[in-house]
């Protein structure tokens, strides 16, 4: 397969490239970054079929109602037809909402002027249920004829089980905004991940590669023990680790200071029948370092925070809690190791790196590291 626009899209750095050949580029730059720590580095994890595996698809569209994707390092609208990395259906969908657009005369938003209506579309998709959700993203509240846009829509698609109008009036690159108006459905969709049912809604963190999340965390609680006390569950999002690793544990607290995130946590709690989780929602780091002042009991910590990795203040309260276990799942290796460097400081050693390829073509590796404590 080949992408046309790969030089000027920039997102997929090895998407002309054999697969395997990304491959092994990101099994040596796993080797080459994780080597102070003389631990070793398991062969990535990459998937059979790399190609279609995002479930969450962001176009913008440019004056003439050309939907695309922008321009490495820029805003500038790169027009395509079928993405590499997006299913068939999703970019159908994108083409009729494109095809709406221009037969209703909705404006397209000018970042320059600060003038239009439409900025963003963003596609959910259930991997497992093949729902979609559909949002609209516009710095207008109201959207003139959207009864008959989405009326036109899910006949076309049936699966498409929910449309939403997210309100974004800042002058700034972030693609939501805070306001949302449901349009038609019920304003989310849900899906299945490693058995268990999850409500993904526009705001929600979900990862975008189903499959290789599913084989990641899978490999990640087989590294904890089967009986664990008390598990904390830390930058748990929308709770999907925490939900599937309370097979393991007798109380399991997720802690989150997305107050939306927290919200579908509990929702999927109450859908999974999972009672003995518990969802707050406060910063990782404040809430760590006030369990800490507590001398609360924890067996095990699962940490997945964000690309920047975490704080020297989370790391120095969780070693002083004296976790038996670390579990650290990280979609930034290079801030991973960094903290790694620093828990190994507070008595926390470290023996093996499981790197996967959640994002097939790209630069990005996700890894896995389970730490314990030198005196365990």
């Amino acid at each position: 397969m080949n992408c046309t626009i790969a030089k000027k899209c920039g997102g997929c750095a090895y998407i002309n490239n054999p697969y395997a050949y990304s491959l092994e580029k990101k099994n040596q730059a796993m080797q080459k970054l994780f080597a102070p720590l003389h631990i070793k580095v398991h062969p990535i994890v990459g998937m059979k079929d790399p190609y279609g595996y995002r479930n969450k698809v962001i176009v913008a569209f440019n004056k003439n109602y050309e939907y695309g994707l922008y321009e490495e390092n820029s805003h500038r609208v790169i027009p395509y037809t079928h993405c590499l990395l997006h299913d068939e259906e999703s970019d159908a969908i994108i083409q009729k909402i494109a095809f709406l657009f221009k037969k209703y005369h909705v404006s397209i938003y000018d970042e320059k002027r600060h003038r239009g209506d439409i900025r963003h579309v963003l596609l959910r998709r259930g991997a497992v249920s093949k729902q979609y959700l559909v949002t609209i993203v516009s710095a207008n509240p109201v959207f003139k004829g959207s009864k008959n846009f989405c009326n036109s829509l899910v006949k076309t698609f049936p699966h498409i089980q929910s449309i939403v109008l997210n309100i974004n009036k800042r002058q700034t690159s972030i693609v939501l905004g805070q306001e949302e108006k449901v349009l038609y459905g019920k304003g989310y969709i849900v899906d299945t991940l490693c058995n268990l049912t999850f409500k993904i809604s526009s705001q929600s963190f979900y990862q975008i590669n189903h499959d290789q999340c599913e084989a990641l965390y899978t490999k990640a609680l087989s590294l904890l023990p089967d009986t664990i006390d008390t598990l904390y569950d830390t930058y748990c999002g929308i709770g999907t680790i925490g939900l599937i690793g309370s097979r393991k544990a007798k109380q399991v607290i997720g802690i989150e200071r997305n107050k939306d995130a927290i919200k579908d946590a509990n929702t999927n709690k109450k859908m999974n029948k999972i009672n003995h989780i518990s969802f707050l929602c406060d910063d990782a780091t404040d809430f760590m370092v006030k369990a800490a002042r507590s001398h609360e009991h924890v067996d095990a910590l699962i940490m997945d925070p964000p690309r920047s990795g975490s704080t020297s203040a989370f790391i120095k309260a969780a070693a002083s809690l004296s976790p038996q276990y670390i579990l650290y799942i990280s979609c930034g290796p290079e801030t991973q190791m960094r903290d790694l460097q620093l828990f190994k400081k507070y008595g926390y050693v470290s023996h093996d790196v499981y790197p996967f390829d959640l994002f097939p073509h790209t630069k990005h590796v996700e890894t896995v590291v389970l730490m314990s404590r030198k005196d365990k």
